[in-house]
């Protein structure tokens, strides 16, 4: 079973103030770069897998989605997508990604946002999310990015110039990663990029799109703060289709 850090009280005390979650998807820097990966939706059946919220899922119907469904592990996360819509085409369920089962060829599209590198085998769930996915059908999902996970103690050092730089070391060593992010010992898995990349090829998806995701100028100009995500890619984001028959 996956680690629902997202139910410990101090973790979702903090995490539930961050940007992201008090604005949506309008607070989420990379959502610009997200959505212009993202396929046509009118008419699609989606899974929504690490829902947390369900800003992106109540989005997808908007954009037309005939159904979403809302997964996460987290009771808080849940509850708090099922107060947030009475929309009877979003269905919102309790799921540990580590274990979950989709019907197969049950969906149009399957959507991440910054889970999979909580799931130990990203292999066995690959392989499941591509056998629930329609011949042709797209995944879509962003983590965090292996250079910005890979160190044991992921944080800005200053080099000899005084310049703000970020750890990389460890990077092939892949496998558990415990940091302290607003409650000790939360469990992630780090994976480099080929790895990632790979293991989707290797279960058959067709790679469609790769961004390591930067801020524009615009976005710096007005959060000023952002301009440190120049500096080293803390998101990957991917885009890929169910191309081969099974």
């Amino acid at each position: 079973m996956a680690q629902n850090i997202y139910d410990n009280p101090d973790f979702f005390a903090g995490y539930a103030q961050l940007p992201r979650q008090v604005l949506g998807l309008d607070g989420a820097p990379e959502w610009p770069a997200i959505r212009a990966m993202l396929p046509e939706l009118p008419g699609k059946h989606v899974a929504d897998l690490g829902c947390g919220f369900g800003w992106a899922s109540r989005w997808m119907r908007i954009q037309g989605a005939a159904s979403v469904l809302g997964l996460d592990l987290s009771q808080n996360m849940i509850a708090r997508a099922k107060a947030d819509s009475s929309d009877p085409a979003i269905e919102y369920k309790i799921a540990d990604l580590e274990t979950l089962e989709l019907p197969a060829a049950a969906f149009d599209f399957v959507y991440s946002s910054l889970t999979f590198h909580y799931i130990r085998d990203f292999g066995r769930l690959a392989r499941m999310i591509k056998n629930a996915l329609v011949l042709g059908g797209d995944l879509v999902f962003t983590i965090e990015h292996p250079i910005f996970m890979a160190a044991a103690h992921p944080h800005w050092i200053a080099d000899e110039d005084g310049r703000m730089t970020w750890p990389v070391n460890g990077y092939s060593v892949e496998g558990e990663r415990r940091t302290d992010w607003f409650a000790k010992g939360v469990v992630k898995y780090h994976r480099t990029l080929g790895t990632t990349l790979n293991t989707l090829i290797g279960v058959g998806f067709e790679l469609r799109r790769v961004e390591e995701f930067a801020p524009v100028p615009e976005q710096i100009e007005q959060l000023p703060e952002l301009a440190e995500e120049l500096e080293r890619p803390m998101m990957l984001l991917v885009s890929a289709r169910n191309a081969e028959a099974r």
